[in-house]
């Protein structure tokens, strides 16, 4: 086992391939933080984070407290005598007393370049807008939001139909590997630590449910960017309105192409060529995969063939 007692906080599938990570390296992980279980799915089932399900696996001992800020779970944790805690994607801030609880300090693995996209969902605004380039940027936390000093980063390409499911595949990889090669350097005290530039740090804020509403008025880039910058987290949605009545609709994948209408208006509804554009206020855009009310995701091809959409009806925000 090599040296350093490490406890862990994570939470979702990217937490996972990190604490692989650590497990597999050798390093002595004693216990594992998450966010507590949570309904989800159609049927409201309680579920268990990624992590807890990985750590449980692994005969790891698994804490959820509902709040960081609580004197006897401080307690607890100061009693495990961690010398370092490495932290991805937990969810939850850090008081001051945790911080300094560990000798080699609290180890972020944050899924951008900082000092850009600090914050809940760097993943996500990433490619909601429009960005070619992002990273992993391994840091050491302090008291701000994704301020503290950074002590490794490396860059990862978004390829133009990547959606944050993919980016996040990655990230876990390349996060992974750079945390690895990192911690040598940090329990030696080789680590070079940078400050980040306050002025070139920008904010990537929690996903608000109503920013998933399309609005074809705007620009299929944007709306193309939108779909794919939240997938298979979230899922954008519209109304479909048309000689049957009103039918809400969710898009999971889409891609942008030309075409000229009334915003909103579907141009082409083609099923033996899997073509569905609707016209948006730049250009249009190609619907591949939806999700009808009340229905499982189907491909573009199905819903024409099943004469549920057609040319000439309207997508709208409501």
């Amino acid at each position: 086992m090599k040296n350093g007692r490490i406890i862990f906080f994570g939470t979702p599938e990217f937490a996972v391939s990190i604490l692989d990570a650590l497990i597999t390296s050798e390093y002595d992980v004693t216990a594992v933080f998450t966010q507590t279980d949570k309904p989800k799915g159609r049927g409201n089932k309680v579920q268990m984070p990624p992590v807890k399900e990985y750590a449980l696996e692994h005969g790891i001992p698994v804490y959820q407290p509902r709040t960081l800020r609580d004197d006897a779970v401080l307690d607890e944790i100061e009693a495990m005598a961690p010398d370092m805690i490495v932290v991805a994607a937990y969810g939850k801030i850090f008081p001051k007393r945790l911080l300094d609880i560990p000798a080699y300090g609290c180890i972020n693995v944050h899924g951008s370049l900082l000092p850009s996209y600090r914050g809940a969902a760097p993943v996500q605004r990433s490619i909601i807008n429009g960005e070619t380039l992002t990273g992993v940027t391994i840091m050491r936390m302090d008291e701000g939001c994704d301020t503290g000093d950074m002590i490794a980063k490396t860059g990862i390409p978004i390829p133009e139909d990547m959606d944050c499911g993919g980016l996040f595949e990655i990230m876990g990889q390349v996060g992974s590997k750079l945390l690895v090669d990192t911690l040598p350097s940090i329990f030696d005290g080789t680590a070079v630590y940078e400050k980040q530039d306050p002025a070139l740090a920008t904010m990537s804020q929690k996903i608000e449910k109503t920013e998933l509403a399309l609005d074809f008025s705007r620009p299929a880039k944007e709306l193309h960017d939108m779909i794919r910058g939240v997938y298979p987290l979230l899922v954008c949605g519209c109304v479909q309105n048309s000689g049957k009545g009103k039918r809400n609709l969710r898009i999971a994948k889409a891609e942008v192409t030309e075409g000229e209408g009334v915003p909103g208006t579907v141009i082409r509804a083609d099923a033996k060529n899997g073509v569905l554009t609707v016209a948006c206020g730049e250009g249009a855009l190609n619907i591949k995969e939806l999700i009808p009310e009340g229905k499982q995701k189907m491909s573009c091809a199905d819903y024409i063939r099943g004469r549920q959409i057609n040319e000439g009806d309207i997508l709208s925000l409501q």
